[in-house]
């Protein structure tokens, strides 16, 4: 083998993760982060969980990567303990559909059809689909699936590649001499969780074992041991995405490290014990892809049934690994932020979602503590006052770090619709936030009052209470456009914020009357203004809010324009709401 056939197996290798790595965002970004959320909400019994882990794993083509995604979740409290057991269990066996896949590449037939099945006669199709669907289509979702064609069609050129450059070392006594080390169980372990931890793939390097075998020269009795260690070095992500995190999370990687090392263990003493015994003829053949992903799946499967009914002892063997000490308790609201787990943003996808989890919960944090606030005017208690501080802290809190974990995710690699929704929370929990404020200067407002014993008129009373009842109106619409997406309430907002305007207009002017006629005070007046001024801001940014949903959607950023064609262009829609609303909030 010659310098030029070591470049052209490198190459054939950096071809094979590559294209793997690209066939796997595609189904990543397919899925849309739903198989992230099936893990995450339908795992009530474990053979359930089971299949759940097996069927992801199959999909995103990576087992590490499902691991990876249980710790995130045990991390965040989204998921007990005893509940990821069967989903590792399932993502062992999910991730031998990818060498059932490449064991194609072993067929042998003159028969045309049969042909066929082999990926270097079917690749260069979905190769040329793949690269049509990324050129010349516009849909994301096409173009993703061009992505996961393209990707699966260079992962197979690599393998074929690989399999071309080391074919000649069928013949270097030195190569096949190296290959029959491994036969010694000990050593044939250490360097399949060596290769494995390498690329962190025991996919890829089931795959690259598959390669070798296409020489002819990989003796079974070697391939075995290293199949085995391939499944212990797939641990070493999990472990790594471990650190750092609570410690159910760490037992959670270390439940996948046990299931893999002690069904090892098992295995290969219980499998050269009977071949002691018996003494297997096929030991001595030469290994072929069919032959790796039958052994593969067979230790995997038998492995999850062994393992199945004493699933709680794995959890124990963990929680006696990682002992409890004294921690610092989570309270509810840092379990709240923890669903901003940094492991998710490998899933961008899911990322997404946990993302509009948090903005949901931020817009309802928001939306209470203005609805607290509001109430207080007429009805002021220390409670209420106290719970309002409470709610803005915590959507303060929510919009540095849920803009800090969107701002790392719009550096992801997104899909169209992913992207929009990444660009709509962006502009729209600064809105969130400035409401809330609002909320805490309308508290103050009914502080003042409280404090200095004073008290609105009835008539002014009656009259802000109509413009109250407006504006959460128009909070509730703006509110449900953004978590709904529903754009048939959008012409609702501009007329709603107008008639706030008016409202809030007339109230100063009818206040100047009372205040001529000395039915009220200057004092009363400030704190009146101070009112009004909280309320018209808060129309301001729910304008903003359903802006944002709309433009985002039609990929145009231009606010002020976007207003001011609404309001100043003859727009009948328009008129008819205001006129609408006109007559629905008058002043008493």
């Amino acid at each position: 083998m010659d310098f030029f056939s070591v470049l052209t197996l490198i190459g054939g290798l950096a071809l094979f993760l590559y294209g793997m790595q690209v066939m796997g965002d595609g189904l990543a970004k397919v899925s849309g982060g739903k198989l992230e959320q099936i893990l995450e909400n339908l795992t009530s019994s474990k053979w359930k969980a089971v299949l759940l882990g097996m069927c992801v794993t199959a999909v995103i083509q990576s087992s590490s990567a499902t691991t990876v995604m249980v710790v995130g979740f045990v991390n965040s409290g989204i998921m007990k303990l005893t509940q990821v057991v069967g989903i590792i269990m399932g993502a062992n066996i999910g991730t031998t559909i990818t060498s059932w896949i490449l064991s194609l590449a072993g067929l042998q037939s003159s028969n045309f059809f049969i042909s066929l099945l082999k990926p270097a006669s079917f690749s260069p199709i979905l190769a040329m689909i793949g690269i049509i669907l990324l050129t010349f289509t516009k849909s994301s979702r096409k173009k993703d699936v061009g992505s996961i064609l393209l990707g699966f069609a260079v992962l197979m050129f690599g393998m074929e590649t690989m399999s071309g450059a080391v074919k000649p070392l069928a013949d270097v006594p030195e190569f096949t001499g190296l290959l029959l080390k491994f036969s010694n169980p000990v050593a044939g372990i250490v360097a399949g969780a060596v290769l494995t931890a390498i690329i962190q793939s025991s996919s890829a390097s089931v795959g690259i074992l598959q390669a070798l075998c296409l020489t002819g020269a990989v003796p079974y009795s070697a391939a075995f041991p290293i199949i085995m260690g391939q499944n212990i070095g797939t641990c070493v992500t999990a472990l790594l995405s471990a650190i750092g995190a609570n410690k159910n999370a760490k037992r959670a990687a270390m439940i996948h490290l046990y299931f893999n090392l002690i069904g090892t263990v098992v295995f290969m003493s219980v499998f050269y014990l009977i071949n002691t015994a018996v003494h297997f003829s096929f030991m001595a053949q030469m290994a072929t892809p069919a032959t790796i992903a039958i052994t593969h799946s067979i230790f995997n499967i038998t492995a999850t049934v062994v393992w199945y009914p004493f699933s709680n002892l794995l959890v124990k063997l963990a929680c006696l690994t990682i002992r409890d000490t004294e921690e610092k308790p989570v309270s509810t609201d840092d379990q709240e932020f923890l669903i901003l787990e940094s492991r998710f943003l490998e899933k961008p996808a899911f990322a997404v979602e946990q993302g509009r989890n948090a903005a949901r919960h931020m817009e309802q944090d928001s939306r209470k503590a203005l609805r607290i606030a509001l109430d207080l005017v007429h009805n002021y208690t220390e409670e209420g006052a106290r719970r309002v501080q409470e709610m803005e802290s915590k959507v303060d809190r929510y919009e540095d770090e849920l803009g800090t974990y969107l701002v790392k995710l719009n550096n992801k690699d997104l899909s169209e619709r992913d992207s929009h929704s990444v660009s709509m929370m962006l502009h729209c929990i600064g809105d969130f936030e400035r409401i809330s404020d609002h909320a805490v200067n309308i508290m103050e407002s009914a502080q003042e009052l409280y404090e200095k014993k004073l008290s609105f008129s009835m008539q002014a009373r009656n009259e802000l209470q109509v413009l109250i009842s407006v504006v959460d109106r128009i909070v509730d619409t703006a509110y449900t456009i953004f978590d709904k997406k529903d754009l048939n309430l959008v012409n609702d907002v501009e007329p709603l914020e107008e008639v706030v305007d008016e409202l809030s207009k007339e109230l100063k002017r009818r206040h100047i009357n009372r205040l001529r006629s000395g039915e009220c005070t200057i004092e009363m007046g400030f704190i009146l203004t101070d009112l009004l001024t909280s309320l018209e801001r808060i129309a301001d940014h729910c304008s903003n809010i359903s802006v944002c949903v709309t433009q985002v959607r039609e990929n145009l950023y231009d606010t002020h324009s976007h207003l001011e064609s609404i309001k100043n262009e003859s727009d009948e829609n328009y008129i008819g709401r205001l006129d609408d609303f006109r007559m629905e909030y008058v002043l008493p």
